[in-house]
Protein backbone atom coordinates (compact mmCIF):
# COMPACT_ATOMS: atom_id res chain seq x y z
CA UNK A 1 0.00 0.00 0.00
CA UNK A 2 1.55 3.55 -1.21
CA UNK A 3 0.02 5.78 1.94
CA UNK A 4 1.67 8.97 1.05
CA UNK A 5 3.49 10.51 -1.74
CA UNK A 6 6.45 13.38 -1.42
CA UNK A 7 8.15 14.59 -4.21
CA UNK A 8 8.46 17.33 -7.07
CA UNK A 9 5.26 18.10 -9.32
CA UNK A 10 5.75 17.58 -13.03
CA UNK A 11 2.36 18.54 -14.40
CA UNK A 12 -0.53 19.99 -12.89
CA UNK A 13 -3.98 19.50 -13.70
CA UNK A 14 -7.51 20.29 -12.20
CA UNK A 15 -7.89 16.78 -11.33
CA UNK A 16 -4.99 15.01 -11.04
CA UNK A 17 -1.07 15.87 -10.60
CA UNK A 18 2.12 14.10 -11.91
CA UNK A 19 4.89 13.52 -8.86
CA UNK A 20 8.15 12.69 -9.15
CA UNK A 21 9.76 11.18 -6.31
CA UNK A 22 13.41 10.42 -7.17
CA UNK A 23 12.96 9.79 -11.14
CA UNK A 24 9.64 8.29 -10.88
CA UNK A 25 6.39 9.93 -11.41
CA UNK A 26 2.86 9.01 -10.12
CA UNK A 27 -0.12 9.95 -11.54
CA UNK A 28 -2.33 11.30 -8.27
CA UNK A 29 -6.10 11.96 -8.80
CA UNK A 30 -6.94 14.72 -6.35
CA UNK A 31 -9.97 16.71 -6.24
CA UNK A 32 -10.16 20.54 -7.83
CA UNK A 33 -10.31 21.72 -3.97
CA UNK A 34 -7.13 20.19 -3.62
CA UNK A 35 -5.59 20.87 -6.94
CA UNK A 36 -6.07 24.95 -6.75
CA UNK A 37 -3.99 24.68 -3.17
CA UNK A 38 -1.27 22.28 -4.79
CA UNK A 39 2.21 24.55 -5.18
CA UNK A 40 3.66 25.43 -9.22
CA UNK A 41 5.13 22.62 -11.37
CA UNK A 42 9.23 22.46 -10.28
CA UNK A 43 8.23 22.93 -6.18
CA UNK A 44 7.81 20.19 -3.75
CA UNK A 45 4.64 18.88 -2.18
CA UNK A 46 2.96 15.55 -0.05
CA UNK A 47 0.14 14.33 -0.56
CA UNK A 48 -1.59 11.30 1.62
CA UNK A 49 -2.69 8.85 -1.09
CA UNK A 50 -5.51 5.87 -1.54
CA UNK A 51 -4.43 3.26 -3.79
CA UNK A 52 -7.40 2.09 -5.94
CA UNK A 53 -6.74 -1.85 -7.24
CA UNK A 54 -8.79 -3.26 -9.72
CA UNK A 55 -8.08 -6.35 -11.88
CA UNK A 56 -6.46 -4.10 -15.14
CA UNK A 57 -6.09 -0.67 -13.00
CA UNK A 58 -3.99 0.94 -10.50
CA UNK A 59 -4.71 4.08 -9.39
CA UNK A 60 -3.74 6.46 -6.58
CA UNK A 61 -5.76 9.41 -5.34
CA UNK A 62 -4.46 12.13 -2.87
CA UNK A 63 -5.27 14.09 -0.08
CA UNK A 64 -3.75 16.65 1.77
CA UNK A 65 -4.70 15.47 5.30
CA UNK A 66 -5.54 12.34 6.84
CA UNK A 67 -9.28 13.24 8.22
CA UNK A 68 -9.77 13.59 4.24
CA UNK A 69 -8.69 10.18 3.08
CA UNK A 70 -10.74 9.12 5.83
CA UNK A 71 -13.63 10.69 4.74
CA UNK A 72 -12.86 9.33 0.84
CA UNK A 73 -12.47 5.57 2.69
CA UNK A 74 -16.19 6.33 4.26
CA UNK A 75 -17.78 7.82 1.19
CA UNK A 76 -16.62 5.18 -1.60
CA UNK A 77 -18.02 2.79 1.42
CA UNK A 78 -21.25 3.97 0.30
CA UNK A 79 -23.23 2.09 -2.53
CA UNK A 80 -22.91 4.24 -5.88
CA UNK A 81 -20.17 6.08 -4.49
CA UNK A 82 -17.29 5.56 -6.24
CA UNK A 83 -13.70 7.42 -6.39
CA UNK A 84 -14.95 9.93 -8.45
CA UNK A 85 -18.04 10.64 -7.00
CA UNK A 86 -15.57 11.00 -3.80
CA UNK A 87 -13.69 13.40 -5.17
CA UNK A 88 -16.55 15.44 -6.12
CA UNK A 89 -17.75 15.85 -2.97
CA UNK A 90 -14.78 16.58 -1.45
CA UNK A 91 -13.88 18.79 -3.42
CA UNK A 92 -17.64 20.35 -3.03
CA UNK A 93 -17.37 20.69 0.20
CA UNK A 94 -14.11 19.88 1.73
CA UNK A 95 -13.67 17.36 4.61
CA UNK A 96 -15.00 20.01 7.04
CA UNK A 97 -18.34 20.56 4.97
CA UNK A 98 -18.75 16.43 4.53
CA UNK A 99 -18.73 16.16 7.92
CA UNK A 100 -20.76 18.64 9.14
CA UNK A 101 -23.60 18.16 6.22
CA UNK A 102 -23.48 14.42 7.40
CA UNK A 103 -23.89 15.57 11.08
CA UNK A 104 -26.55 17.54 10.17
CA UNK A 105 -28.30 15.44 7.92
CA UNK A 106 -28.08 17.87 5.12
CA UNK A 107 -28.16 15.93 2.22
CA UNK A 108 -28.72 18.86 -0.77
CA UNK A 109 -25.21 19.87 0.62
CA UNK A 110 -23.88 16.53 -0.38
CA UNK A 111 -26.50 16.66 -3.60
CA UNK A 112 -24.82 19.67 -4.57
CA UNK A 113 -21.34 18.26 -5.97
CA UNK A 114 -21.54 17.46 -9.29
CA UNK A 115 -23.41 13.49 -10.50
CA UNK A 116 -24.50 13.15 -7.03
CA UNK A 117 -28.42 13.00 -7.45
CA UNK A 118 -30.64 13.39 -4.41
CA UNK A 119 -31.33 9.27 -3.90
CA UNK A 120 -27.09 9.17 -3.73
CA UNK A 121 -27.04 11.85 -1.35
CA UNK A 122 -29.75 11.03 1.25
CA UNK A 123 -28.00 7.48 1.33
CA UNK A 124 -24.35 8.69 1.89
CA UNK A 125 -25.77 11.03 4.83
CA UNK A 126 -28.08 7.97 6.56
CA UNK A 127 -25.17 5.35 6.01
CA UNK A 128 -22.69 8.02 7.43
CA UNK A 129 -24.34 10.21 10.24
CA UNK A 130 -23.55 7.23 13.10
CA UNK A 131 -19.92 7.20 11.84
CA UNK A 132 -19.20 11.31 11.36
CA UNK A 133 -18.59 12.09 14.96
CA UNK A 134 -16.14 9.50 14.99
CA UNK A 135 -13.89 11.01 11.74
CA UNK A 136 -15.09 14.66 13.20
CA UNK A 137 -13.40 13.84 16.29
CA UNK A 138 -10.11 13.65 15.09
CA UNK A 139 -9.41 17.44 14.28
CA UNK A 140 -7.50 18.82 12.31
CA UNK A 141 -4.20 18.07 13.31
CA UNK A 142 -3.31 14.94 11.10
CA UNK A 143 -1.67 16.67 8.40
CA UNK A 144 1.23 15.42 5.91
CA UNK A 145 3.79 16.48 8.28
CA UNK A 146 2.78 14.10 10.99
CA UNK A 147 2.69 10.75 8.57
CA UNK A 148 4.01 7.13 9.91
CA UNK A 149 7.18 6.52 9.04
CA UNK A 150 6.54 3.49 7.52
CA UNK A 151 4.10 5.11 4.99
CA UNK A 152 6.60 7.76 3.37
CA UNK A 153 8.16 8.04 -0.11
CA UNK A 154 10.65 10.80 0.57
CA UNK A 155 12.08 13.25 -1.77
CA UNK A 156 14.35 15.67 -1.60
CA UNK A 157 13.49 19.04 -1.31
CA UNK A 158 11.81 18.51 2.11
CA UNK A 159 7.78 18.49 0.63
CA UNK A 160 6.05 21.94 1.30
CA UNK A 161 2.14 22.20 1.46
CA UNK A 162 -0.38 25.16 1.38
CA UNK A 163 -2.85 24.14 3.74
CA UNK A 164 -5.45 27.23 4.31
CA UNK A 165 -4.25 29.00 7.56
CA UNK A 166 -7.51 28.58 9.62
CA UNK A 167 -8.64 25.32 8.78
CA UNK A 168 -6.72 23.26 11.67
CA UNK A 169 -7.79 25.48 15.02
CA UNK A 170 -11.43 25.05 13.20
CA UNK A 171 -10.94 21.67 12.98
CA UNK A 172 -9.78 21.28 16.52
CA UNK A 173 -12.33 23.43 17.85
CA UNK A 174 -15.20 21.09 16.46
CA UNK A 175 -12.97 17.81 17.94
CA UNK A 176 -12.56 18.97 21.31
CA UNK A 177 -16.20 20.53 21.61
CA UNK A 178 -17.33 17.04 20.42
CA UNK A 179 -15.33 15.22 22.82
CA UNK A 180 -16.25 17.14 25.47
CA UNK A 181 -20.21 17.00 24.68
CA UNK A 182 -19.89 13.43 24.57
CA UNK A 183 -17.68 12.99 28.04
CA UNK A 184 -21.52 15.07 29.27
CA UNK A 185 -23.27 12.04 28.44
CA UNK A 186 -24.63 13.30 24.85
CA UNK A 187 -25.56 10.58 22.05
CA UNK A 188 -22.64 11.24 19.69
CA UNK A 189 -25.03 11.46 17.03
CA UNK A 190 -26.48 14.48 18.54
CA UNK A 191 -23.50 16.09 20.18
CA UNK A 192 -21.90 15.93 16.11
CA UNK A 193 -25.06 17.57 14.60
CA UNK A 194 -24.86 20.11 17.42
CA UNK A 195 -21.50 21.29 17.48
CA UNK A 196 -21.83 21.37 13.60
CA UNK A 197 -24.56 23.56 13.70
CA UNK A 198 -22.87 25.67 16.26
CA UNK A 199 -19.55 26.16 14.52
CA UNK A 200 -21.71 28.68 11.81
CA UNK A 201 -22.67 30.95 14.56
CA UNK A 202 -20.50 33.71 14.54
CA UNK A 203 -19.46 34.24 18.17
CA UNK A 204 -18.35 30.40 18.23
CA UNK A 205 -14.70 31.86 17.72
CA UNK A 206 -12.77 29.09 20.31
CA UNK A 207 -13.68 25.58 22.05
CA UNK A 208 -15.43 27.32 24.99
CA UNK A 209 -17.96 29.43 23.19
CA UNK A 210 -18.32 26.25 20.79
CA UNK A 211 -19.29 24.33 23.38
CA UNK A 212 -21.61 26.92 25.12
CA UNK A 213 -23.50 27.33 21.96
CA UNK A 214 -23.97 23.68 21.05
CA UNK A 215 -25.52 23.22 24.81
CA UNK A 216 -28.15 26.16 24.12
CA UNK A 217 -28.92 23.98 20.82
CA UNK A 218 -29.44 20.91 22.70
CA UNK A 219 -31.20 22.64 25.67
CA UNK A 220 -34.31 21.07 26.07
CA UNK A 221 -37.15 23.62 24.49
CA UNK A 222 -40.07 24.60 26.65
Amino acid sequence: MIGRIAGTILHRAMDHVLIDVRGVGYIVHVSSRTASTLPPVGEACALYTDLLVREDLLQLFGFPTLIEKEWHRLLTSVQGIGAKASLAILGTLGAEGVGRAIALGDWGAIKAAPGVGPKLAQRVVMELKEKAPTVMAMGGTLTVDAAPSGEVIEAAPKPRTRPAPSAAPKANFTAEALSALTNLGYNPSEAASAVAEASDHPDATDTAKLIRTALRLLAPKD
